[in-house]
């Protein structure tokens, strides 16, 4: 995954869990964000890894892999993932593999440490992603 620059906080606001939030922590979100391309293929996250980034799909679809490598829930644009990792355990709880060729935006755990006391909306929002997510 190569990343690219900074995107500007519409891209952000398309995304339904974060549409509703205040504009200057859209602002901070986004410039936080990195833009990656991934191959079809490619397992962008692995089960029992660390890892602490969150990834926003803008394009292409993947699928969620449970333990025996059968697919569980497809995501799209407008899908998150990585959330769990991010705020509750720093361990992956899911496979995901790419179907298509993904555009996702990332949000590593470190860019989050440092933007998190200025975006307390942003983190109730990726808390709801990381809960929804667990269960």
């Amino acid at each position: 995954m190569a990343p690219s620059s900074v995107m500007d906080a519409t891209r952000i606001a398309a995304f339904p869990a974060f549409a509703n939030l205040p504009a200057e922590e859209l602002d901070e979100f986004a410039g936080a964000l990195r833009e990656a391309q991934v191959e079809a293929g490619a397992t962008v996250i692995r089960a029992d890894d660390y890892g602490s980034a969150i990834y926003l799909i803008e394009e292409g679809t993947a699928e969620v892999l449970n333990t025996a490598g059968d697919a569980i829930t497809a995501l799209g644009p407008g899908d998150t993932f990585g959330a769990i990792a991010l705020l509750l355990t720093e361990q992956r709880t899911a496979t995901v593999v790419a179907r298509t060729t993904l555009r996702v935006l990332s949000l590593s755990g470190q860019d989050f440490d440092e933007i998190r006391p200025r975006v307390p909306e942003v983190e109730r929002a990726l808390r709801r992603i990381a809960l929804d997510q667990a269960s």
